[in-house]
């Protein structure tokens, strides 16, 4: 299906930034959005939460004042533990913000107060279950969170999860899950979806809100540096072993927690805090092989995207 045109205003690629809960600040989403890509980050990031005013006021004059940026989104936590959610929202119904990603629950409440304004939402979904009800809850596209993914992440083959939504789902699918590369953009629309949600790669660039060491340990890890386990927040999630060996963690023993104990804010035994000090990361990070500027990052995934394009049509078969 088209990408709605709302979205795909100005788009170099067709790709969301993914919103990475502490990476994803105004800066990030600024360079992508003008990179032309979909720049995003999660509503928590502004604390406290008076500053996400701020943040939505500062993007929106920087993309005003460049006419070739591409639009933005930013990420809200359906969850009983979010307790900002409400005011947060407000913020950017006031703002009307183009493209709201919902997360963890249906949008039930959400979707008719974005598209009052005329604004889109896309939902997080690991399987088709969660994908019927974020469509019942009506919103306007999917984002299919696959295995090897970034941080909370499902266990689906984006192959296996692509095919089966779309025997019954025609419209705007994101799909993420290790897309690190252009030519990985390119499969992700050849098997069905119309964009590709990359987090990973963006957390090893100038502008994203990341310690030097994570960069760094990104440069240097590859697919098999990547633990999947829900000890950190009570959901499954991808992270890099270097941050869980630092913490003083077995990476090959944590104990398992339910998401009756969710809390994105809680500290593991050693004291060490998802995402702050456990670094969340997919398992594309073998395609990582420098921190760079998001320009230039942008600029070499749509010479690669262009390269996979054209060997690919011209192979004979």
């Amino acid at each position: 299906m088209p990408i709605p045109a709302a979205l795909g205003r100005n788009l170099a690629l067709p790709a969301i930034g993914a919103p990475m809960f502490i990476v994803s600040g105004p800066e990030l989403v600024i360079a992508q959005c003008k990179s032309g890509v979909i720049g995003a980050f999660p509503a928590l990031n502004a604390r406290p939460e008076a500053t996400l005013d701020e943040w939505l006021v500062r993007i929106k004059a920087a993309l005003a004042a460049d006419p070739q940026a591409a639009p933005y989104a930013v990420n809200q936590i359906i969850h009983p533990s979010n307790t900002r959610l409400e005011f947060d929202l407000a913020l950017c119904v006031k703002h009307e913000v183009p493209l709201i990603i919902t997360s963890l629950a249906a949008p039930t409440a959400v979707v008719p107060r974005v598209h009052a304004y005329g604004g889109l939402v896309f939902h997080d979904v690991i399987s088709v279950r969660h994908a019927e009800k974020a469509l019942e809850a009506g919103v306007d596209g999917l984002i299919l969170v696959c295995a090897g993914a970034g941080g909370h992440a499902g266990t689906l083959s984006p192959f296996a999860l692509v095919g089966e939504i779309r025997r019954f789902y025609a419209g705007p699918i994101a799909l993420s899950g290790a897309i690190a590369g252009g030519g990985a953009i390119l499969a992700a629309q050849a098997m069905g979806a119309d964009l590709a949600y990359i987090g990973t790669r963006f957390i090893a660039t100038t502008e994203a809100n990341a310690a030097p060491a994570y960069k760094q340990a990104l440069v240097d890890a590859a697919a098999a540096d990547i633990v999947y386990t829900p000890y950190f927040t009570g959901v499954h999630g991808n992270y890099l072993k270097q941050s869980i060996v630092a913490a003083g963690l077995d990476p090959n023993s944590l104990p398992v927690r339910d998401k009756s104990a969710m809390d994105f804010g809680a500290a593991a035994a050693s004291g060490a805090k998802a995402w702050r000090d456990i670094w969340g990361a997919g398992q594309g990070v073998g395609g990582i092989d420098e921190v760079m500027p998001t320009a230039t990052l942008v600029a070499r995934l749509k010479e690669e995207y262009r390269a996979a394009k054209a060997a690919l049509c011209s192979n004979p078969f």
